[in-house]
């Protein structure tokens, strides 16, 4: 949610770059009940301060019959103003939430994922001396991959997966929490970056699945329509991704500047519903109901996001880098980035079965959107409070799992094993 006070200070911006996203708002007839609940708090507020001073005259001795009926009379008009502002200050709230985060300035304007631009291209596409099979055939082939059996028991966009695809998958993930929980590569990467940041590992956690309608709603990301899948019985959302349920960890709470950074690497099996892409991605794993992912989150000073987005950047491409696999850097336009994001950067991966790049990870920078919403704050050194800014992104999932196998594959049908994961394999080369 953005500051009322920098839409009061730039209502032709706000509407502009929340157009560039694609959001059409009505800041006017925000401000104008903004303006209405200003003069009812005022009033209010002078009401109480009103009632105040009466007590403090009726302690000073018994008090007449027209003095106390002066205080029901003061009560009486304050409840009557409390019950006008009620309905004003959730409306503010409701108009505040349709208001999506202000891109940066450095974000592409576009009004599709096609307008998205790459801004770096690292590797050459796999050669083959063969026709390359894409995961699906190769992992059907193996007995890794089974959709039909699957589907009997839940349903289409969902899957078994079997034997050393599930030890491939968790070598990935225990590699990058090596890499990750270990200091000395965090200051490796800030160094090569040339970022000026704290070098604080990332400490893994495994959060809640789920999360309550108003905490959920709070980090932005609650999506009802297209992805968000909610308990029948319970006032509560499966995650569709881990910063869901990272992101509010400090709900309601205040962190001393000194904490942060504070870096977290969480993983869940993450639920989306997918709605709207009837028929897309049917083939494999590329598209389930039902996946895993490792998620980095973040909570930092307003000073110092931007670089931790970039570091979060940093971490991605090194790990695309230390799996050898062809991939490209894509910022992503306005209209593509979310709403509550001010930036967002993708990383796409050569996929040799489909012949074209395929998005594995996300960076996501959300400045204070989130947190004025959670009420997560930080306090100065100085004792003056702020909110506390949020950044996410993937460490990895089980797309980059899919471009192993696609970039790896032999002739015969057999997976080579990345030389950085086959420590986590046993030794295995080849499965």
């Amino acid at each position: 949610m953005l500051d009322i006070q920098f839409i009061r200070d730039n209502p032709e911006l706000v509407e502009e770059k929340a157009k560039q996203k694609g959001y059409e708002v009505d800041v006017n007839a925000l401000l104008k009940v903004d303006e209405e609940r200003r003069h009812l708090l005022v009033e209010l507020e002078a009401l109480r301060a009103a009632r105040n001073d009466h007590a403090a005259s009726l302690r000073q001795g018994k008090p007449s019959a027209e003095a106390i009926e002066k205080g029901k009379e003061l009560k009486e008009q304050a409840t009557l103003l409390e019950q006008k502002l009620a309905p004003l200050e959730q409306d503010v709230i409701t108009l505040l939430k349709a208001i999506p985060n202000m891109p940066l300035d450095t974000v592409p304007v576009g009004s599709s994922e096609d307008e998205n631009v790459v801004s770096k291209v690292v590797g050459e596409p796999t050669k083959f001396a063969f026709t390359p099979k894409n995961h699906a055939q190769i992992a059907e082939a193996k007995g890794w991959l089974d959709k039909e059996r699957a589907a009997k028991v839940a349903g289409s966009r969902f899957a078994y997966l079997k034997g050393d695809l599930v030890l491939l998958d968790w070598a990935m993930n225990m590699f990058a929490l090596t890499k990750l929980t270990d200091q000395s590569f965090v200051a490796g990467l800030i160094k090569d970056a040339g970022l000026s940041l704290s070098d604080k590992p990332f400490v893994p956690v495994q959060p809640p699945a789920v999360a309550k309608t108003d905490v959920y709603d709070a980090t932005g990301r609650l999506n009802k329509e297209e992805q968000t899948y909610k308990l029948a019985e319970d006032d509560l959302w499966l995650n569709a991704s881990a910063e869901h349920v990272l992101a509010p960890m400090y709900l309601d709470e205040i962190l001393p500047e000194d904490a942060l950074p504070i870096r977290y690497v969480g993983y869940t099996t993450a639920f989306r519903r997918e709605a709207g892409t009837y028929g897309k991605d049917m083939e494999g794993f590329l598209r389930l109901h039902q996946f895993n992912k490792l998620e980095m989150e973040s909570f930092n000073t307003p000073d110092t996001s931007l670089e931790e987005h970039k570091l979060m950047v940093a971490i991605q491409e090194y790990f695309m880098a230390a799996l050898k696999l062809p991939y490209r850097v894509v910022d992503k336009c306005t209209a593509d980035i979310g709403g509550p994001n001010a930036s967002g950067i993708d990383i796409d991966v050569w996929l040799p079965g489909q012949n074209k790049y395929r998005e594995t990870h996300t960076a996501d920078l959300m400045t204070d959107y989130q947190t004025r919403r959670m009420q997560t704050k930080l306090r100065r050194k100085d004792g003056s409070l702020v909110f506390a800014h949020t950044n996410d992104a993937t460490a990895l999932s089980q797309r980059p799992l899919i471009a192993i196998i696609e970039n790896y594959q032999t002739e015969e049908g057999d997976v080579i094993v990345p030389e950085v994961l086959r420590p986590f394999m046993g030794g295995k080369e080849r499965i």
